[in-house]
């Protein structure tokens, strides 16, 4: 890969701290809004709050654009990507420094929701680094960095420090690994600990090579000019000609997602006698966080090409059968209660592929009809915000309707929410180009979509609020 000349110049290629920048954010976002879940049904939550409590984290990273302008007015972007990223690791040391204390459990969820809106800052200052420091050409040449170091990640997280935690407290704590409860905080002490040491030693290193970021063009210079441009981009958001069908588009697409994000892996370890497959923390973290998150990231890579050779608006009901009907996989699993490993492994990678190659239609979708306008960044950030707010409000709920139904009734449920989902992408208003010759549709696509995808380009495989 070769590096721009200004970049060259700067003797700081983008190498140096690209990938391990977005690692750095993913981890810190798993932790907090996915491998929380985990955490809590180890520690022996009920279904209905661990995925109450962990769903409510993504409040942050849901509403980050109404913050955004306000960090960007002050000092530097790196000096925010440094600050955040040492708070966030010494939040990680002081949760495992908390675990056995008196409340401890609310200590640590307090931890946590504080934590939530320090990371999505550090997201905020991260992306302006990225897009300030490095001209459009450079951005387009990093996107494929940017966007596989963010899934490495959830790798990371979700499977690397699941299976080790499952280690740790049956080899090393000689714990039962099946049994849920207080004894699971010696692992995930040792865990909180080894992520705190992650995130610092990466934010001591960006300290060397991560350069400081520009101010860009339009950042106000006070928090009334702030208030003023967010509430215009308010305005003009909703002067969109059928934004409510945008709106329910950008709901809807993705709710069965949302039911199934933390419930399915509570199946995955819950027992039999619970209607769950029984498997360890290391068999959640190996099938689960490894095999299912690269079925993801290979679905989307095809998905983008797919999308890229048929254009959007005549394969977008296609995207969305991918995304939806798939989830009959857990539907065959909580019937059949497989105890191969290879049988489990391959429904959740059937799964989870069909989700990464219709979830990318999802994110053309905003940059191409929805974003376009006066503030293109601001509104797809919005409608980025919707997918979060849907994904912590069925999160919040989903373990609730699990513990009423049992699992097999409750993923049967899961495909009955495909009807609205189909529904909304039918009438999905198309009003710009979709970037194929052959579309009818008169109009235009994002006024700087290599901007917006450099940005936003990891959001297209791995979903997350951008």
């Amino acid at each position: 890969m070769r590096t721009p000349d200004s970049l060259r110049k700067s003797g700081r290629s983008p190498l140096l701290w690209v990938p391990t920048g977005y690692f750095t954010m993913a981890l810190a976002y798993t932790m907090l809004t996915s491998v929380t879940a985990i955490i809590f049904k180890n520690l022996g939550m009920d279904n209905g709050r661990a995925a109450a409590y962990s769903s409510m984290l993504i409040l942050a990273y849901t509403i980050k654009p109404l913050f955004a302008p306000v960090v960007e007015m002050y000092r530097t972007k790196k000096f925010f990507v440094l600050l955040t990223q040492v708070m966030v690791g010494l939040g990680f040391a002081i949760v495992g420094l908390a675990m056995g204390l008196p409340d401890w459990m609310w200590i640590m969820l307090g931890l946590f929701w504080i934590m939530s809106f320090i990371g999505a800052t550090q997201d905020i200052a991260s992306d302006g680094v990225y897009v300030t420091s490095l001209d459009t050409r450079a951005q387009s040449l990093y996107c494929g960095v940017q966007s596989l170091s963010w899934n490495i990640g959830p790798i990371v997280g979700s499977g690397l420090m699941v299976w080790l935690s499952g280690r740790l407290h049956a080899d090393v704590f000689h714990h039962d690994p099946h049994a849920f409860g207080p004894a699971w905080m010696d692992a995930w002490r040792v865990i909180f600990f080894l992520v705190a040491g992650i995130i610092v030693v990466m934010s001591l290193w960006h300290a060397r090579v991560m350069p400081e970021g520009a101010r860009a063009e339009n950042t106000p210079t006070s928090v009334k000019a702030a208030g003023s441009i967010l509430w215009d981009s308010f305005v003009t958001f909703f002067q969109k000609r059928d934004v409510w069908k945008m709106i329910a588009f950008a709901l809807l697409f993705r709710a069965s997602i949302g039911l199934l994000d933390k419930i399915g892996p509570f199946f995955m370890v819950d027992a039999a006698s619970k209607g769950g497959l029984g498997l360890s923390n290391e068999q959640l973290g190996i099938v689960y966080g490894t095999y299912g998150l690269v079925a993801v990231l290979v679905g989307s890579l095809l998905g983008g090409v797919f999308v890229a050779r048929r254009g959007l608006k005549r394969v977008l009901l296609i995207l969305c059968c991918a995304v939806n009907i798939p989830n009959l996989a857990f539907l065959v699993m909580s019937i059949a209660l497989p105890s191969s490993m290879m049988a489990i492994t391959v429904g959740v990678v059937v799964e989870k592929f069909f989700y990464g190659f219709g979830a990318v239609g999802y994110m053309i979708y905003l940059m191409q009809q929805l974003a376009p306008g006066k503030y293109a960044t601001t509104h797809y950030a919005f409608g980025t915000g919707l997918m979060g707010l849907c994904n912590m409000v069925t999160g919040m709920v989903s373990g609730h309707l699990q513990e009423m139904m049992g699992y097999t009734m409750y993923f049967g449920f899961v495909l009955l929410v495909t009807l609205p989902a189909l529904a909304a992408t039918w009438f999905a208003p198309f009003h710009h180009s979709d970037g194929n010759p052959a579309s009818d549709t008169p109009g235009r696509i994002l006024e700087d979509p290599t901007h917006e995808t450099a940005v936003h380009a990891r959001a297209a495989s791995d979903g997350r609020a951008a």
